[in-house]
């Protein structure tokens, strides 16, 4: 048995043609999606997440903790990422290919000082819609520590901001291993 399909013949292609035509049905120029304007949030709605957000976490509530961490030494290479990182991504941060858009350096600071520096800076990264940014933390060893203070925190800080995706030691142009390169969440209904 044999499947033979049947072919159109020019009446039924032309009444096909016709019936689109009267459906309102207009062909495709381009072959490619138009994902339309990007949405802009107003300014209100913008005030009132703000102001809800201030209002959850209180004046002086922060998010990094403040306790103990674990000792790295000047040299290691810091490297963290969220398990379902694109592998892709990951290694373009590691080789310093995604571009970082805003730095910090935190040389000169005490721990309390530099933890709200960082604090301030990721979120004012964040609401620039920033994807990647470098944070100098130096390799330089903290009062009475026998290790580099300021890194082994920002280690553990940046392992818990919520929206870091994930962090590396930047290359040797950019500081090395003095130096970290954040990849930051960008979140959907920000401006």
């Amino acid at each position: 048995m044999s499947r033979r399909r049947h072919r159109p013949d020019t009446e039924e292609i032309s009444a096909f043609r016709q019936a689109l035509n009267e459906a309102g049905v207009r062909p495709l120029h381009s072959n490619r999606a138009d994902p339309g304007r990007p949405r802009r949030a107003d300014d209100a709605a913008r005030a009132r997440r703000a102001a809800a957000t201030a209002a959850a976490e209180g004046p002086d509530a922060g998010r990094t903790s403040d306790g103990r961490v674990e000792a790295v030494r000047p040299s290691e290479y810091l490297d963290f990422a969220l398990p379902d990182l694109p592998y892709r991504t990951r290694s373009q941060l590691k080789r310093g290919q995604i571009g970082w858009e805003a730095g910090l350096d935190l040389h000169g600071y005490t721990l309390e000082e530099a933890r709200v520096e960082l604090e301030t800076f990721l979120t004012d990264a964040l609401g620039d819609r920033a994807r990647c940014v470098l944070v100098v933390h130096g390799k330089a060893w903290g009062g009475n520590a026998d290790y580099p203070v300021i890194k082994s925190h920002v280690n553990a800080w940046l392992r818990e901001w919520p929206s870091v995706l994930a962090f590396c030691s930047a290359t040797e142009v950019d500081g090395g291993t003095g130096a970290v390169y954040i990849l930051l969440r960008r979140h959907r209904d920000a401006p």
